[in-house]
């Protein structure tokens, strides 16, 4: 007997992200042949993960949700890019140009959120990627998320440096107005030359703080982290008090600053940006960063400039308005594993 046609071609499933892993250590990114390359020139793999929210320790938040891995922004500071090394892909430009896309992320977290063991407790979303990079505009895969967060009754956190949030104002205030929804957009400087060095990727700042003043408008509680703040580039006084001025002037609910850490592939990548780009920083780099984080001095004059700051531009009353946003330095503490899976752009805070 003849073999039948099938009605329908339901083409190949996507790989999970562990098997992709394996390819990749055994073939290298040629593994990421059926990788979609658009017009950003960055490739788009698919794949599909076996749960949505991943649990973490010692951090203000028990849970996290990454739609995606890998970010098109590209900051050359980020944290996560030594994420990447864990699917034998390099910190650099693998980084912003390979990006793993969760495909049934929505279908998984419904699932999870629908259990009888789910606490309803706060999930932290852009802990090791932006939930608003540019290709959310074609997956909407944090805006499916957002849907079933609020149907699942859950809390949430935002952290990101994109624009596109304001699309999901309304979801975000109604998860705000029934369980609690706070959303930190990052602007670590309004200076336009340090802006295109560390962020080639990103909108410009003044963008993203007109999102944060259109967020606050539609009932959102938004506001900023400057972070981080990164040593000879954007911690001249100058241009501290222009960033933090520009914040307050849009009106943040909130903000919050911390010096920038090195750990890892990310230090590896930022020393080799510096290196190409800016030599006469590399040995000021090396006194200043002996090890993951800036020497302890140094930090504290940074953050008394800060205070000062957020003082005179009435940043701090604000602060202390939105309890669930007053920064937290990690003192000392190192959290290598903790920091691995949920390390929320280059701070921790208190989320309630």
């Amino acid at each position: 007997m003849s073999e039948q046609p099938l009605f329908f071609d339901l083409g190949k499933r996507p790989p999970t992200t562990r098997a992709i892993a394996l390819e990749i250590r055994k073939h290298g990114d040629a593994a990421l042949d059926e990788a979609q390359r658009r017009a950003d020139q960055a490739r788009y793999q698919e794949v599909i993960c076996r749960s949505a929210l991943n649990p973490v320790e010692g951090m203000p938040f028990n849970w996290t949700l990454n739609p995606y891995r890998g970010c098109t922004h590209a900051c050359h500071y980020c944290f996560a890019r030594r994420y990447q090394t864990q699917f034998e892909l390099g910190p650099d430009d693998h980084f912003s140009s390979v990006i793993f896309v969760k495909t049934n992320l929505v279908d998984v977290l419904r699932r999870e959120l629908d259990k009888p063991s789910w606490r309803r407790e706060l999930v932290a979303i852009g802990t090791a990627t932006d939930p608003y990079q540019p290709i959310e505009g074609h997956y909407k895969l944090t805006r499916g998320s957002l849907d079933a967060l609020l149907a699942g009754r859950t809390p949430i956190a935002v952290v990101t440096k994109g624009p596109m949030v304001v699309r999901d104002a309304d979801v975000l205030a109604e998860i705000g107005r029934l369980y609690g929804c706070t959303v930190c957009v990052s602007v670590p400087t309004v200076d336009e030359a340090a802006w295109r060095a560390l962020e080639p990727g990103t909108a410009h700042p003044l963008q993203r703080l007109r999102a944060v003043r259109r967020l606050c408008e539609a009932g959102v509680n938004a506001g900023v982290l400057m972070s981080p703040v990164v040593p000879g580039f954007t911690t001249q006084p100058s241009k501290l008090e222009a960033t933090i001025k520009a914040i307050a002037d849009h009106g943040a609910a909130f903000m919050g600053a911390n010096v920038m850490y090195l750990k890892g592939g990310t230090k590896d990548h930022f020393m080799g940006f510096l290196a190409s780009e800016f030599p006469q920083m590399v040995e000021s780099y090396n006194r200043l960063y002996a090890g993951a984080y800036a020497a302890t001095d140094y930090v504290k004059a940074v953050r008394g400039m800060i205070d000062t700051l957020q003082q005179r531009y009435d940043l701090r009353r604000r602060r202390h308005r939105s309890e669930e946003s007053v920064p937290q330095q990690p003192e000392g503490r190192e959290h290598e594993e903790v920091n691995e899976k949920a390390a929320h752009e280059q701070a921790a805070f208190k989320w309630r």
